[in-house]
Parts: C-alpha cells; structure tokens; sequence
C-alpha cells in the first residue's frame, strides 16, 4: 500500500479524527433545563466554593489537552502549528482508543517558550493534565520544567518520556535474551534532542553507567562544541572516558545502540566492530539508522526500530494511554520519575520467559492488556511517591 496516498485520500474524507459527543439527552425542555439554565448554577456555584470539584462535576477528570507549536512534528522537522493538527488529531484518537482518555489538540501559534507557557498555565484549569508533543529541543525541557512548576496538574512531554519508557522496556527484556546484566554493558547512543537526551537520563537513573552520547557529528564530551545548554549537562554525565570520536569508533565494542537520530547512519561493518550478541535500537522514523537486516547480517542479536513492518516496535502508544489512564484514576498532580519507571518495568513484565526471544522483547502496541497493565503500576506508583490525591 502506498501509505501516503492513501492516508491522504482518507484524511480528506475523515475531515478530521476526533469530534465532540453529547453525553446528555437534549431532547425536552428538563433536559435543557438540568444540563444548562437554570439548573446548572448550582454545579457553578459548587466549583466557585471548591475548584476540587471541577474533577467531579465535569469531564476535567478525563480530559487531556494534546499541546503542539509545530516545530518537531514526527521526521518533517518545523512545519507550523497548523501542518501539525493531523499528527495532534491522531495522537488524540490513539488516546480514547487504548487507554479511554478523551484528549483534545491545541496547536500554539508561537515558538516563545514563555509565552507557550503562560498559554497553557491559562487554561489549564479546564484539563485533568497535558500532554506536550513535537515541540523541539532544547525549548521542550524548558517549557516543561516551566509548566510543571506553575501548574497543578501532571504535565508529560511524550516524545520524551514516552520513548524513553518504552526503550527501557524494551532494553530491560532484551538483556534478558542475551544474558548481559545492565551494570557490565557498555551503550552508544545517536541523538542529542528530547528523546535521546530523556532515554539516557532515565538508563542512568536506573543504574547503567558505561552511556557514550553522541550527535551526527560523534560523541559529546565535555566541552565539545556547538552543544545546546541541555547536550551540555549530558555529557558531564555520560562518556566515561570524555574523549571525542565519531560514532564508529565509539560503536567499537559496545554491546547495546540506540539511535534516535538520522537515516542510515550506521553500517553493517559497524555493527560488526560491537561485542557479541549486540542489541540496536534504531528508531529513526521512517527509516531506521539501520535497518533489521543490515543490523542482523553484520552480527546483531536484537534489533528494533520504530517501524510496525518489523518485530519489536518500539511504539510510544504503549506507553502514554496507561501513563495517563493511571494518572488519572487516581487524580495524581504529577508524572515523576516512579511512575515512569513503573510503567517500564510492568511493560517489560508483560513478556513472560516463555515468549521471550530475540523477536519478541516488548508486547504488541495491539496487545489489549497493555494499557490496563502500565495504568495499575502507575497508579501504584503515584500512591507510594505521595502525587496521588484520591
């Protein structure tokens, strides 16, 4: 199938992905009368005592606000809030369809990120949380560290932390198969922006140490030049070593990549060069760092990409419907680093060791237990760091 020739006869017919639905009868005067005036003052007047009630009387509770400026939209780069709607529209449908939250895009006309975050700080009030989306870096640390400072609800850049969860997920499982443990390997990674920088923030945190970053250019060290102020802070924590070099060197006896970068950049000589049993993550979209095959003929054990025409998709629609479906139920104020971890590892434990192999490291994005599964762990999560508040 031609995907975009298709997709762009359906989007045409579609006029759009999501629409609002009525959820009360207005068919008789009492209907108006109770959903609207005069009987509606009264849930006003109850809001007006108590702002907590807004979860309660209305759909606050369930309602995400999708939240683009259109400058990193999928691989097409900065494309403007408008080119971004169809992407935000989907990302809105993936939530009602997997984890039954009713979200709802606002793409921003502006690349201020002050002024994107006084926008959201405003209307804030009428969403249960925000999901930050194609927003490019580094802009999109600062307008989420900024927003979760000024806001009372759980705000998640998903190109993040989505990622990152379902990589560690994935990583978790994979080491599994080939039998290495997390504090003996050695990980290359290529991609400095928001994903690349998050994954490696949440594999250091979980303890993995021996992490080179490195952009188009080769690894980032310390002083290496043109890096942004977040690149910066990265590789003070990274390379172990702080040398420079390029990415094939640095590929020389490593055993895990993770690419969240470019098409095609790595090779098969190169994955030769990595330790026996090597595991790559090349998610680049639509074309990988290297493709499945490339990666299997020059010695590699596990392969994944971001593609759904192979094995081990690393889809971040298995993380942000349950991240926010546990959120929330149980009306949690933040997303913090517990309960991201929690949704890896219940993502990881959704393989069992018997369906365990080199194919099969992470659950389908189709499985219908994902969501539910990732929901339980992160409402749990929520409830033992102190962010749940019913």
């Amino acid at each position: 199938m031609d995907y975009a020739k298709e997709s762009l006869r359906l989007h045409e017919q579609w006029k759009g992905k999501i629409e609002v639905v009525a959820t009360v009868p207005m068919a008789t005067k009492e209907d108006l009368s109770l959903a609207y005036t005069p009987g509606v003052a009264q849930p006003c007047l109850e809001i007006q005592k108590d702002i907590s009630r807004s979860y309660e009387l209305t759909r606050r509770h369930n309602l995400c606000a999708v939240v683009t400026d259109g400058t990193a939209v999928l691989g097409l780069g900065d494309i403007g809030p408008e080119a971004g709607m169809p992407v935000m529209e989907g990302k809105c449908a993936l939530f009602k369809a997997f984890g039954d939250v009713d979200a709802f895009p606002l793409c921003v006309k502006s690349k201020d990120p002050d002024e994107i975050v006084d926008t959201i700080y405003r209307i804030s009030g009428s969403f249960g949380g925000v999901n930050l989306e194609d927003i490019s870096a580094p802009r999109c640390f600062e307008i989420e560290r900024k927003l979760k400072e000024k806001c009372d609800i759980p705000i998640f850049h998903d190109d993040q932390h989505g990622t990152a969860i379902v990589t560690l997920a994935g990583l978790i499982n994979a080491l599994k198969v080939v039998g290495k443990k997390k504090e003996d390997v050695k990980i290359v990674t290529v991609g400095a922006g928001a994903a690349g920088i998050s994954i490696v923030k949440l594999l250091l945190s979980v303890g993995f140490s021996n992490i080179t970053m490195c952009d188009k250019q080769g690894a980032l060290y310390v002083g290496c030049p043109g890096m942004n102020w977040a690149q910066a802070e990265m590789a003070a924590r990274t390379n172990p070593d702080q040398t420079p070099g390029t990415l094939a060197e640095k590929l020389v006896g490593a055993d895990v990549f993770i690419g969240t970068s470019a098409p095609g950049i790595v090779t098969r000589e190169m994955v030769s060069r990595m330790n026996r049993d090597a595991i790559l993550f090349a998610c680049a979209n639509p074309t990988p760092e290297i493709f499945p095959e490339e990666a299997k003929a020059g010695g590699a054990r596990i392969v994944s990409t971001g593609r759904s025409d192979y094995p081990n998709q690393i889809n971040n629609v298995l993380a942000f419907p349950g991240v926010f479906r546990g959120t929330f139920d149980v009306r949690a104020s933040d997303i913090n680093e517990e309960m991201k971890l929690a949704a890896a590892m219940a993502l990881a434990g959704l393989i069992s060791d018997e369906e365990l192999d080199e194919e099969h490291i992470i659950p389908n994005p189709l499985d219908p237990r994902v969501a539910q599964t990732v929901a339980k762990a992160v409402a749990e999560a929520a409830r033992a760091s102190g962010v749940a508040r019913i």
